[in-house]
């Protein structure tokens, strides 16, 4: 049987399974969050769900599917087969997972993922195993499958056996999480593969791909989303109860399932504009994913002793004046500033950040940098001469610019007026109309203020009218205990992070890498460290992409909603704990290389295997940085910026927190939209860390002023905000918890409405007239109740009429 390959893979790409194939083969790191985060790109699946340690585990996979086929079927291979047998034998399979026997169950769970895996054993090269996975995996869908996993994954989140033999082990092993990391694995291929929108997908295929989408979204897994099942899954696990379950495979298909149902940036701006548009706003004013794809990576700021050294340097040597610096995008020079060590003391005021070593971070050197790659004419933006973003004002700055403006002028105030301008000199005219013309209206605004009108006004406002998208079911369903799924997944985090210390009483998420017998040779020793590392990398990665995909979407669907989120995540310490996560050498963690190539699915099972050495794992893959490291960094910067904007107590959470040298630090991984987000957590508190430091560090005020969006009256450079307010965390922190509160009381709990709002009957004629039904023991005792209430107790007419 010869099925239809699309181009991509027609590629015949070797191994590049990761994120690195799409920044080689675009030549744009932008492209990762685009595949990552869902656009349409026929990104083939990562290697990451597989640690290495479950190697053995792909044979052991197709012993048991082969065993049954031969049963069922006959010696003929899969691929020779039609569709009809094809089903068959899938409906077969299907039927076996229903058997009562656990074993029995196992072999044939493992016979239906080794047909996920694009039954490899015949297949001659790695594209052709992706064809496979693609058709098989359809076709499991179409036969049903996917429920049936779902059931049993209930069953094994239930089994209370297996969850007191775990509590009770000493130490967990991959062998105490085995059929639900088969499950697991199964869910993630299915999901992961049908997400990926391809050219040559017949139209059954993507009315199938739409379907499974809604289904995966909707409430009909156990009457919630199959998003919430795993939310719980996280939380049991982090509260101890079941500390075997595989918690990487967990978040890998959290993430995508969340990705599949909610959809990635390209569909957010998609539905941002559609949502623009139906509220009647004006269109945004530029493509973000569009600018940023266009941005070029400037410059890191050097430290005062290292632009001395320097000069020093090249005095003794070629008797030159200091030359002006160029890009860091020109990879042809060496690049002069030195790696940071986070061991060395921050002073609090970091007027000349010294926390770099003295010689240079290998990787920095041009000799390991790869060349620029040429892009094509369709993706870059062609800006005017300027900078890269349009200037946006709020309502607020025009109504403060103005009333200011009446008082130094006029000597009053008009309130909330932004269009009389009566008495005011013809400059300020000119600045008014100027801010008008850049005035921007975001759509949390216009849910605020409707908001409010709900709530100023509960009986002559009318029914809200909730658009049940995706979203909205997803938040529905996480909201009773969306407090304990943030901390959960922050804890995991904690737990990931490289700059965390190992301690006693935290939980071990090594759960699903570790073997049976550890291991004995010092090979063995660094193999199961390097899978290690990339272990607590990828979970640091699906945590990342989970929280900032989550608050994206619930800020877009509300800003309530959105903002229900971020509180919980500051009231569990995120802002410290990321930039704890980032005080680290920021380039050794960004060039980490804790990947083995050989050993990724599908190249391990396709090709003979190379004799793997020390050297060999020492020296790790062919690729310059590790582009999934970059990913996470980048998402938790994005988080912070969330968290943070326009959020005066949060900012100056940052600087108590001394955030400015670490963040600095951080500017010197040449990624444009890396430093992008670095330079907009640094232009929020810049007003706080005084004067000095302004002073010392114009490099990277000139970075802001080049990257960043302009909001016009934003006195970022100077300090001289009217916002710089003392520190009222509690007061802030709490107006906005009441919103919230009051928010989803009103929209979903039901159940405890105001009873000062009910409706009131107040006729008499109707009040007498509705049926009551009486209880049986009072219908038998009538009499009784007459002659104790009524007939016994005398009745004073005189006041009754009165």
């Amino acid at each position: 049987m010869q099925i239809q390959t699309s181009g991509l893979l027609n590629c015949q790409v070797r191994y590049f399974w990761t994120t690195s194939f799409i920044i080689f083969l675009n030549g744009d790191l932008y492209d990762v969050f685009s595949c990552e985060f869902g656009t349409n790109f026929a990104y083939l699946s990562s290697p990451e769900l597989y640690s290495y340690t479950e190697g053995p585990e792909f044979l052991l996979n197709r012993k048991c599917f082969e065993e049954e086929f031969r049963i069922h079927v006959s010696d003929d291979k899969w691929t020779e087969l039609d569709v009809s047998q094809h089903r068959a034998h899938a409906m077969r399979l299907l039927d076996g997972l229903e058997v009562i026997t656990r074993e029995k169950r196992l072999k044939v769970a493992r016979a239906i993922l080794y047909m996920a895996q694009g039954t490899f054993a015949e297949c001659s090269s790695e594209a052709e195993v992706q064809q496979w996975m693609r058709y098989n995996i359809f076709l499991l869908l179409d036969v049903g499958t996917f429920t049936a996993l779902v059931e049993l994954l209930n069953m094994e989140v239930d089994n209370s056996a297996a969850c007191s033999s775990a509590v009770r082990k000493p130490a967990i092993s991959l062998a105490d999480s085995t059929d639900l990391r088969v499950l697991l694995n199964i869910m993630y291929l299915m999901v992961e593969t049908i997400q990926q929108e391809d050219p040559a997908d017949s139209p059954e295929w993507r009315a199938t791909r739409e379907t499974f989408k809604t289904e995966l979204g909707s409430p009909l897994y156990n009457n919630e989303p199959i998003s919430v099942m795993l939310f719980g899954m996280v939380t049991k696990f982090c509260s101890g109860h079941a500390p075997h379950f595989p918690m990487k495979k967990v978040l890998l298909l959290l993430w995508k399932s969340i990705l599949f149902t909610l959809g990635g940036f390209e569909q957010l701006q998609n539905i941002k504009v559609r949502k623009r548009e139906h509220l009647r706003l004006p269109p945004l004013p530029e493509d973000s994913i569009r600018v940023i794809r266009s941005m070029r990576a400037a410059s890191p700021p050097a430290s005062a002793s290292d632009l001395i050294e320097q000069q020093q340097k090249r005095a003794r040597r070629e008797h030159k004046s200091l030359t002006k610096q160029d890009n860091l995008d020109a990879f042809n020079e060496k690049d002069p500033y030195k790696s940071d060590d986070p061991r060395e003391d921050e002073d609090d005021n970091d007027d000349n950040d010294n926390s770099m070593e003295v010689e240079p971070f290998p990787m920095e050197r041009d000799e390991v940098m790869p060349p620029p790659i040429p892009h094509p004419p369709s993706e870059r933006v062609n800006f005017p001469k300027g900078l890269p973003w349009a200037p946006k004002v709020r309502e607020k700055d025009i109504e403060h610019f103005l009333e200011s403006s009446r008082s130094k002028f006029i000597g009053y105030t008009l309130g909330n007026d932004t269009d009389t301008v009566v008495g005011l000199p013809r400059p300020i005219h000119e600045s008014i109309r100027t801010l008008k013309q850049h005035k921007y209206i975001s759509i949390a605004e216009i849910q605020i203020a409707k908001e409010d009108e709900f709530q100023k006004t509960p009986l002559s406002g009318g029914e809200e009218d909730v658009e049940m998208c995706s979203t909205e079911l997803l938040y529905q369903g996480i909201l009773p205990s969306l407090p304990q799924y943030m901390i959960a997944l922050l804890k995991i985090l904690l737990a990931a992070a490289p700059t965390s210390k190992a301690k006693t009483d935290s939980i071990n998420i090594l759960a699903d890498v570790l073997p049976e017998e550890m291991p004995t040779t010092v090979l063995q020793s660094m193999k199961l460290g390097v899978d290690v590392n990339r272990h607590k990398e990828i979970i640091v990665k699906a945590i990342s992409a989970i929280l900032l995909l989550l608050l994206k979407h619930f800020k877009l669907n509300h800003i309530y909603q959105f903002e229900y989120m971020a509180q919980h995540l500051v009231f569990a310490n995120c802002i410290p704990l990321i930039l704890k996560f980032f005080n680290q050498n920021i380039m050794s963690y960004i060039t980490a290389k804790n990947s083995i190539s050989v050993l990724d699915f599908p190249y391990c099972v396709v090709h003979d295997l190379p004799e793997l050495t020390a050297e060999s794992l020492e020296a790790g893959d062919i690729n310059q940085f590790c582009w999934r490291n970059l990913f996470s960094c980048i998402n938790l910067l994005r988080i912070l910026n969330k968290l943070t904007k326009w959020k005066h107590s949060r900012t100056m959470m940052l600087v108590v927190f001394k955030s400015a040298p670490i963040l600095k630090r951080a500017l010197k991984v040449k990624q444009a939209m890396m430093q992008l987000y670095v330079l907009k957590l640094l232009k929020v508190q810049t007003k706080y860390l005084g004067r000095q430091w302004r002073k010392s560090n114009m490099k990277t005020m000139s970075a802001i002023y080049q990257k960043v969006r302009h909001r016009l009256n934003d006195d970022w450079a100077y300090g001289n905000d009217l916002d710089a307010r003392p520190w009222d965390f509690q007061a802030e922190e709490c107006a906005l918890r009441a919103n919230i509160e009051r928010f989803n009381s009103r929209r979903y709990d039901n159940n405890q409405s105001n009873p000062d709002f009910l409706p009131v009957d107040n006729c008499l004629q109707s009040v007498l007239g509705q049926r009551v039904d009486l209880p049986e023991d009072f219908q038998m005792n009538y009499d009784l109740w007459l002659e104790r209430e009524v007939f016994s107790k005398p009745i004073s007419w005189e006041e009754l009429l009165q």
